[in-house]
């Protein structure tokens, strides 16, 4: 008797400010449907408990605390973002560092002017997660700080997404948050995905195909958002020891069992400048990046 075919079942939505996807093969329509439902209500679960747009969610309370200077409980899955970011910066020598949001302020430019250093170094004075007083499951800060969860829970809510897909029983599907994604094996006929990396300076261009079977791919860059200033581009990635962007590498990919370590992993590189490269090789995960001269290398180098 002939197997039942497995079914596509796609859903495309927009969430943390990104549009999204998720494709999965299941016989059962009945139990596709409730799946969808249930990856597209932990997305907005974790977008409304940890955005920094919505005063009424937890990381605004979070942050109302930090602003006036105190200490504040937080719940079991927060404290494991927090203990993340601490390893985060860690590992990074102080580079990736969720206080150091504030510094956005100086670069919400409205006569197209670069921001004024002074502004960059009074903001500068209110970053570090060294300033931080984290003893789980309190964390205290100073007045006049800032958490930002951005370079985290994008990541975080692909490798929740693909935990309740597995655990449902998709065996072949993909997630794409906004670029950040997780394959959950390969298509039904043992194909790989084939995964597009976009190159950071030319539109509708691949920098290179990943072809993937399972794991996460996530790439930072300074070309999604970014301000061209007297002909010099500003991305958004913002070193915290100087309050200004990074500018030697345009953008870099890494691949990596969990989506949040693929994600924490590129953006170190940027943050690194110079040293990201080397920095990257020693990290032993795949990976491919490109400069701002438009030079490639990295691991994935020439991938199809």
């Amino acid at each position: 008797m002939a197997a039942e075919p497995v079914l596509i079942h796609e859903h495309f939505f927009a969430a943390m400010g990104s549009p999204c996807e998720l494709r999965i093969f299941l016989q059962d329509g009945a139990r596709a449907a409730a799946l969808i439902a249930a990856v597209t209500a932990e997305v907005a679960r974790l977008e409304q408990r940890y955005s920094r747009y919505r005063p009424d969610s937890l990381l605004s309370q979070i942050n109302a605390v930090a602003a006036r200077g105190g200490r504040i409980e937080v719940d079991e899955e927060t404290a494991l973002l927090f203990d993340y970011a601490d390893t985060c910066h860690r590992q990074s020598d102080g580079l990736f560092d969720v206080t150091s949001g504030v510094l956005r302020e100086a670069w919400r430019l409205r006569d197209g002017s670069p921001p004024d250093p002074q502004v960059i170094d009074r903001l500068r004075a209110r970053v570090g997660w060294h300033r931080v007083d984290w003893m789980r499951p309190q964390i205290g800060f100073p007045a006049g700080m800032e958490i930002d969860f951005g370079g985290i829970v994008k990541e975080y809510a692909v490798d929740r997404c693909t935990a309740l897909c597995l655990d449902a029983g998709v065996r072949h599907g993909l997630i794409n948050l906004g670029g950040d994604l997780r394959v959950m094996g390969p298509q039904p006929d043992g194909q790989p995905w084939q995964i597009g990396i976009q190159h950071p300076r030319t539109a509708g261009e691949v920098a290179g195909v990943l072809s993937l079977s399972r794991g996460a791919v996530a790439t930072s860059g300074d070309y999604a958002r970014c301000k061209v200033i007297d002909g010099r581009r500003y991305g958004h990635i913002l070193d915290p020891r100087t309050g200004w962007p990074v500018s030697v590498l345009a953008s870099v990919t890494v691949v990596a069992d969990f989506c949040l370590v693929a994600g924490s992993a590129s953006t170190i590189a940027m943050l690194k400048q110079h040293g990201g490269a080397d920095w990257l090789v020693g990290l032993g995960l795949p990976h491919l990046w490109v400069d701002v001269e438009g030079g490639c290398g990295g691991s994935l180098l020439g991938v199809r």
